[in-house]
C-alpha cells in the first residue's frame, strides 16, 4: 500500500543510514522498524502485571525508634562514611 508520510529529519537519516548499513531498501527498513515496533508494543501489553511480595526484614536493632527516621538515616550515614574512610588508610 502506498502512503505518505512525514518523518522527523533525524529519524528519516537514521533509517538510511540502517539502510546503507545492512544493504537493504530504505522502504524494507521502515517496514521492518515499523513491523519491530509494533510487536513489541504487543508484548508489552502481553506482560504480566509486577506484582511485589512482602518479605519479612526480621525485627528493628534495640535502641533504635523508628519515628525517628531521619536521625536513623543520618546515624547509618556517618557510620558508613567513618567505615569507609577507615579502608582508604
Amino acid at each position: 500500500m502506498r502512503t505518505t508520510l512525514t518523518i522527523d529529519d533525524s529519524i528519516a537519516r537514521a533509517l538510511k543510514d540502517a539502510a546503507h548499513r545492512s544493504g537493504k531498501s530504505y522502504k524494507q527498513v521502515v517496514n521492518e522498524t515499523l513491523r519491530a515496533g509494533l510487536s513489541a508494543n504487543r508484548i508489552r501489553d502481553a506482560a504480566q502485571p509486577y506484582r511485589l511480595k512482602p518479605v519479612s526484614m526480621g525485627e528493628v536493632s534495640g535502641g533504635y525508634n523508628l519515628t525517628k527516621a531521619l536521625e536513623l538515616a543520618d546515624y547509618l550515614e556517618e557510620e558508613e562514611t567513618a567505615r569507609k574512610l577507615e579502608l582508604k588508610k
